[in-house]
């Protein structure tokens, strides 16, 4: 099994990830590519001390992305990761990402 910090990578911290940590207590987190659901649950339990309820896993996409140098048009992609949506028991909450 993998460490627990090496499985979660950092805390997603846009728009959509704070609107719904507001709305629907859940956290937004991009995780190790190669790491299952099981895998991620201890994580986090154990990481951060709380009793997860539920967790989705969505693999992103790269984005096709284009640039001009002298020799003309250079087409590549971004990388590729995995993000984990993680829905917290009622009562538990992070208090590192609330301030933010």
């Amino acid at each position: 099994m993998k460490d627990n910090r090496t499985i979660i990578i950092e805390p997603v911290l846009t728009e959509k990830a704070v609107r719904i940590r507001e709305d629907k207590n859940q956290y937004v987190f991009r995780v190790d590519s190669s790491a299952n659901k099981i895998e991620l649950k201890k994580a986090i339990a154990k990481r951060f001390n709380v009793t997860v309820e539920s967790l989705r896993v969505v693999n992103v996409k790269g984005k096709m992305r284009q640039r001009m140098v002298r020799g003309g048009r250079v087409t590549g992609f971004t990388s590729k990761y995995k993000k984990a949506y993680v829905t917290l028991a009622e009562g538990d909450h992070l208090d590192f990402l609330d301030n933010v």
